[in-house]
């Protein structure tokens, strides 16, 4: 009897060893193949695709640095030409500034040789006269063509009899008393004209300067 249910017993067991043991071949292969597919993937292809990568980045900053070498080339030579330009401009404005101005002043000789050809060795007594009229004539008529011509181009006589002294325009030549009406300090005699060009001083006016008596030097 004892027999009968040992046997019962192992043949009941028997089918859920062999699904035991089918489940734990099975969970075996599972990890096997989970195992096979976490491996690293070859090392050979990140390498590649990064040094393609700096490759391209090398290639493009190369073209971007000629290309800037070839601009900045160029800017110093456009800069260099612009620079002989202008000094060549500067150069010729030193030579020629003047130009506009002595052609005028030749018009000015042109009178002052038609009047000294008045006066002559061989001038007769009796057309000294004449003669004197023709140099008073010439010299008049240079005095307002240069007046014209110093008008024209800016220059400026400075008639400054009256004026309070001022010495960025007069040069002192001494003190005289100041006289009825004249007020001390000022300009009371101008011994030789100052001139401006477009305003700034190039000859200042040799001037006297009235002071009180007591104060005279």
């Amino acid at each position: 009897m004892a027999a009968r249910l040992l046997w019962a017993v192992r043949r009941q067991m028997q089918p859920l060893a062999s699904h035991a043991a089918s489940e734990g071949s099975t969970a075996t292969q599972r990890t096997a193949g989970e195992d096979c597919n976490s491996e690293d993937p070859p090392d050979e292809l990140g390498p590649s695709l990064a040094e393609r990568a700096l490759k391209l980045k090398a290639v493009k900053l190369e073209k971007e640095v000629q290309d800037l070498t070839v601009r900045y080339q160029r800017a110093v030579a456009d800069s260099e030409n612009i620079r002989r330009r202008t000094q060549r401009c500067v150069e010729d404005a030193k030579i020629f500034g003047i130009q506009s101005f002595c052609k005028d002043l030749v018009e000015v000789a042109d009178i002052l040789e038609k009047t000294t050809e008045c006066i002559s060795e061989e001038t007769e007594p009796a057309d000294q006269k004449l003669t004197l009229e023709k140099i008073f004539r010439g010299l008049s008529l240079l005095e307002a063509k240069l007046k014209s011509v110093f008008a024209k181009h800016g220059l400026e006589k400075m008639t400054p009899i009256g004026d309070k002294y001022d010495p960025h325009e007069h040069e002192l030549i001494c003190h005289v008393p100041a006289g009825v009406g004249v007020q001390p300090g000022t300009v009371a005699f101008v011994r030789q004209d100052g001139y401006k060009l477009h305003g700034r001083t190039i000859r200042l006016a040799r001037v006297e300067v009235a002071v009180e008596s007591q104060r005279r030097l």
